[in-house]
């Protein structure tokens, strides 16, 4: 569910949300509601401004299915099926730019719908998504990086716009990064003892040592389609021959930005894709493959089967019927100096298994130990002897 806004701003939550002790005058009652009863919300304070208008194509990639354009009224009317998704666009307000109508009730009105929107969702109990997102902000701050006032005019026009800055700025890369292949400069890091992939082939899996050919003595590895930048990082290793596959290419995809909670720059590996013969397998690895961006990052194994770090990016994606290992991996695409990595982190955590194992050994034995020392502890010696010496103890037949 998306319901997009024309012009909205964290500000607003501020001004109409009843933050100042009116809550009884808020204007996004069943936003709130929402937000409390759901199990896993979040909040965004600012997005980038064109990265919301191409919020539609993106949820369209993902979920490979065609937006549907609707409101309340006619979302009643639809059944839908948990086994099929669905991308339902619900465009918010009704009458915005009328003079009439002040801001406060604009949201308020559209609080109502959202109201009505979730209420149906709920009789039809079919699990959903709900996204509540602008295609511009209300109030616009001073900045030193200008936005284009057309990537915010909505539609698909604007969507096309973004799109080909996109391709603006990748044709910018590509430059830069020839001229840093000319110049002969060292902007990606990589080290593994180990790199293998596997693709699923009636039923079993054959298996592919990329290690010779690309750390081998004397092996210069094809690094042509590598960039670099002080955003985006690209690592291509060019392979022939792997599998049956003639061409055969195996991609790091990094990014890195800046966060404000920790008030730092950390970078992610986004992706890690195969290409082979025209067609791309691609693994995310943005969820455990991070660090901060002038660290380099090291995990003594990464992989897409065995304690997974690397996920298929869905689940008609080809990257299912591939495998990749990566031993002793360290890379590092930001801040690199000379041929030495950064200061490395580690992917293990502070309790490791082999830790855990030793303290829970010891935990064992201090256990015993102190049952032991209690048992002893609790040893009394006897008070009465026999004496051999003195007169023999009888006892009457007869008792």
């Amino acid at each position: 569910l998306l319901s997009v806004h024309r012009q909205m701003s964290i500000e607003d939550f501020t001004i109409y949300g009843g933050a100042f002790g009116n809550k009884q005058d808020s204007a996004f009652r069943n936003l709130e509601g929402a937000l409390l009863s759901s199990p896993s919300p979040l909040v965004l304070p600012a997005v980038s401004w064109p990265a919301s208008n191409a919020v539609i194509g993106a949820l369209q990639d993902q979920l490979e299915t065609s937006p549907l354009y609707m409101d309340a009224e006619t979302l009643g009317q639809l059944r839908l099926n948990s086994s099929s998704p669905a991308l339902l666009v619900f465009r918010l307000p009704y009458g915005t730019g009328s003079d009439l109508m002040s801001a406060k009730e604009i949201l308020s009105g559209n609080d109502e719908v959202i109201g009505q929107v979730l209420s149906i969702m709920k009789t039809q109990s079919v699990p959903y998504l709900a996204i509540y997102t602008a295609l511009q902000p209300s109030q616009v701050r001073a900045s030193g990086h200008p936005l284009s006032l057309e990537v915010g005019a909505g539609g698909g026009r604007s969507l096309l716009q973004a799109r080909a800055s996109h391709k603006e700025r990748e044709q910018e890369r590509e430059r830069k990064r020839k001229v840093k292949e000319k110049a002969g400069n060292t902007c990606i890091l990589l080290w593994a003892t180990g790199l293998s992939v596997s693709i699923l082939r009636g039923g079993r899996w054959d298996d592919h040592d990329l290690t010779p050919s690309t750390f081998g003595e004397g092996v210069t590895p094809k690094l042509h389609g590598s960039m670099c930048d002080q955003t985006k990082a690209r690592l291509v290793l060019n392979y022939e021959d792997v599998l049956g596959h003639r061409n055969f290419k195996l991609i790091f995809a990094m990014s890195q930005r800046h966060y404000s909670v920790s008030a730092r720059r950390w970078f992610t590996m986004d992706q890690v894709e195969l290409e082979y013969d025209g067609t791309k397998a691609t693994f995310n690895g943005s969820r455990s493959i991070y660090a901060p961006a002038e660290y380099s990052y090291r995990c003594d194994a990464v992989s897409s089967f065995r304690w997974p770090s690397l996920f298929p990016r869905s689940a008609k994606d080809p990257a299912n019927q591939w495998r990749v290992s990566f031993e002793d991996f360290q890379i590092q695409g930001f801040n690199v100096s000379g041929q030495d990595f950064s200061y490395a982190s580690d992917c293990a955590g502070f309790f490791t298994p082999g830790i855990w194992m030793g303290l829970m050994s010891s935990l064992l034995m201090v256990l015993v130990l102190t049952y032991g020392l209690h048992m002893i502890m609790q040893l009394r010696t006897m008070d009465r002897f026999d004496d051999p010496k003195g007169p023999a103890i009888s006892v009457p037949l007869t008792e």
